[in-house]
């Protein structure tokens, strides 16, 4: 080897590559949903209260001083009536009372129901 390249330097590279990361966002498809309403009819079965009132007159002919006031019993709602007779003198005379009887009833009841459901249709649509 020759003096000059004992002195000469050979100088080598050191390279280094680095990675830069990120994100962005891309379309790469696209769905579209349909809802359609579907209609159908179900027989439902519920119990429904309902009350009746038996109408029942009671004879009562007794001379009062006053017109009594309604009264309840139990379940009996008693509404007097009261009619003046004149005689020698006046008075009060207790002609009836209507008693009212109230019953609770249960009854099945049957009725046709239009129900609503939705379906959802999912389709995929081609990106832009």
């Amino acid at each position: 080897m020759d003096e000059r390249d004992e002195r000469d330097e050979v100088v080598v590279p050191v390279i280094e590559e680095e990675l830069a990361t990120g994100t962005r966002r891309v379309t790469t498809g696209a769905v579209r949903v349909d809802k359609h309403v579907e209609k159908r009819v179900r027989r439902v079965s519920a119990a429904a209260l309902h009350e009746e009132v038996e109408i029942k007159r009671v004879p009562v002919n007794r001379v009062v001083e006053e017109a009594p006031k309604s009264r309840r019993q139990g379940n009996t709602v008693i509404v007097p009536v009261v009619e003046e007779e004149l005689v020698v003198t006046k008075r009060l005379v207790l002609k009836e009372e209507i008693h009212l009887i109230k019953r609770r009833m249960k009854d099945r009841v049957v009725k046709e129901v239009e129900l609503g459901r939705e379906r959802a249709q999912v389709r995929r649509v081609k990106a832009t």
